[in-house]
């Protein structure tokens, strides 16, 4: 339109023109005449195709919003699930739940070396699976955590961790079967002990996880902890079964630069009620392939237990020592209480540059080699030394002495794989089983050798 707008414009110009300019030369002024009579006109249909430009120019429409469908009221948005790894896959939502599988094997080779008469058949080198564990953990919404797990190395299934923890700051209470707060040795994992087997005074009285409830304060430097426990949860198929203990544990473990210390106590008390009218108390020579006991009390008219004991450890660099002594007192009406004796002192050293023993809330934690194989070094190498006493003689019970020196490697190739081999030289004094000659003083021989690993 703005095209045909123009052509009628000029057209109509053209019309209007002098007809003699057609029809005869122009005269120069007359030319310059027109000249300018053409530029006046081109401006006027400049300014008219300006108008109409304006007059009929349409803004170009915003395209439509399209509308978002609200959600329909029966469908709830699902949480993010985000799933990392920690030695196994762990499983989290945004909304707090989480559920992690674990477990641990351990293969072991050990023997004992005593003299004739000591052993029979039980002695020897021989292999056994020490432990299997399968099961899981995780968190719950809302300051709870949880646990179950379970042993299968018998060929059965035997409950270890099994518990439900509410508290998410200082203070938290558990619930379920647990180790009942008893010694530095006791609480720390069976994964991240110094050498194959624990203490002798552990097994020897009884320390072992319990169905209870228990409280804790976890502060900075400050751990406590205590608690109210039945029976194992084995033991306690037996409706007669109503024995009840009472336990506690302090530790103050402030740590000043990379020294870490840790100083505490513990004490135990423990009815029979109606279980038994009989205790016993009893170690192995440090390996677990046998069944003999060098030192053992027999069973023992008594109707309960107390105990205390003392603990302590510092590890600064790739240094550590630690050491216990805890005195289990029988209680028995009418007689002498007998109080027997147990305890260690250790001291380690890693010999791989820039690692270091770990702990974590009052107990000995996992070695993280600083070079793994993985990473092209060789691990973290570990060398510990140990001196073990168990005396279980006293008040006319003669159970027998047991003191034992012990020097182990660990070999860490990395954070979830542990070789460890120690060697025991025991020294027994009254020993439950005589020789051939009948002599209850002598000495034996022990090793083991572990391969484990966990996730």
């Amino acid at each position: 339109m703005r095209h045909a707008l123009t052509a009628a414009l000029l057209a109509t110009s053209m019309f209007s023109l002098p007809t003699a300019a057609h029809a005869q030369a122009m005269t120069a002024e007359e030319a310059a005449q027109l000249r300018a009579e053409l530029a006046a006109l081109k401006a006027q249909v400049r300014t008219l195709e300006t108008r109409l430009d304006a007059a009929t120019a349409q803004p170009t429409p915003a395209p439509a919003p399209v509308p978002t469908p609200s959600p329909s009221p029966s469908v709830t948005a699902k949480p993010a699930t985000e799933i990392s790894w920690k030695g196994a896959p762990e499983i989290k939502t945004a909304d707090g739940w989480s559920f992690k599988p674990r477990g641990r094997m351990q293969f072991d080779v050990a023997g004992i070396d005593a003299p004739a008469g000591v052993l029979g058949t039980r002695g020897g080198l021989t292999t056994e699976i020490r432990r299997v564990f399968l099961g899981f953990d995780g968190k719950i919404p809302g300051g709870f955590s949880y646990r179950a797990e379970a042993d299968f190395a018998g060929g059965s299934a035997e409950l270890t961790d099994v518990y439900l923890t509410y508290g998410s700051g200082p203070l938290s209470v558990t619930v379920g079967h647990v180790r009942h707060f008893t010694s530095l040795e006791d609480v720390t994992s069976d994964l991240f002990t110094s050498f194959t087997e624990r203490a002798a005074f552990v097994p020897a009285f009884g320390f072992e996880r319990r169905v209870g409830i228990g409280g804790q304060y976890k502060g900075k430097q400050l751990l406590a902890q205590a608690g109210v426990f039945g029976d194992d949860a084995n033991s306690l198929l037996d409706d007669k079964n109503n024995s009840m203990s009472v336990d506690g544990r302090v530790i103050w473990m402030p740590k000043f630069g990379r020294t870490q210390l840790h100083l505490g106590g513990s004490v135990h008390f423990r009815d029979f009620n109606d279980l038994s009218t009989t205790a016993r108390y009893r170690a192995r020579p440090f390996i677990h392939t046998t069944d003999v006991r060098l030192v053992d009390t027999g069973d023992i008219s008594a109707t309960g237990e107390h105990g205390f004991g003392l603990e302590g450890a510092l590890m600064s660099g790739p240094f550590h020592a630690s050491g216990e002594a805890f005195w289990q007192r029988m209680k028995r009406p009418g007689l002498a209480d007998p109080t027997f004796f147990g305890g260690y002192a250790e001291v380690g050293m890693l010999l791989t540059p820039g690692d270091s023993r770990s702990y974590r809330d009052g107990a000995f934690d996992r070695l993280r080699p600083s070079k793994p194989i993985t990473d092209g070094g060789i691990g973290a190498v570990e060398i510990n030394a140990r001196y073990d006493h168990l005396d279980l003689n006293d008040a006319g019970i003669v159970g027998g002495k047991q003191k034992t020196a012990l020097i182990g490697l660990v070999w860490a190739p990395i954070d979830y794989i542990r070789i460890i081999a120690n060697y025991g030289k025991l020294w027994i004094d009254d020993a439950r089983i005589p020789t051939l000659t009948g002599d209850r003083s002598y000495t034996a021989d022990t090793f083991g050798l572990r391969t484990q690993m966990d996730f």
